[in-house]
């Protein structure tokens, strides 16, 4: 069997980023934070692997998995379901001051 060459540290860290890039693409948020955690998980669980072999051929596999990735964002984004409510801004009312409480007398207020 032939020696498989280790990528480099700038290979792994691009993968990372193309994955971390890819998963911010997902429409759906559920799906977005799962595979943004998933990556980070991943990553570092194989920060300390030292055998080149392994690191190949986890190299490899995770290349394999940036485009399964790529293709599940895409559809995804194809089939976009509505916001959650966690990804709505939130909007604000009034103009601040002080508020209902001081006209009706509270907060310490005379009447």
């Amino acid at each position: 069997m032939a020696s498989v060459a280790a990528p480099t540290r700038a290979n792994i860290i691009s993968l990372y980023t193309s994955m971390l890039r890819t998963s911010r693409t997902f429409a759906s948020y559920n799906f977005r934070t799962y595979f943004l955690r998933n990556t980070r998980t991943k990553f570092r669980a194989h920060m300390d692997e030292k055998d080149p072999a392994r690191v190949a051929e986890w190299y490899k596999k995770g290349l394999e998995e940036l485009e399964v990735l790529k293709r599940a964002a895409i559809v995804n984004r194809v089939y976009e379901g509505p916001k959650l409510v966690v990804e709505k801004p939130k909007v604000t009312v009034g103009g601040g001051g002080a508020g209902m409480e001081a006209s009706a007398g509270g907060a310490g207020q005379p009447v």
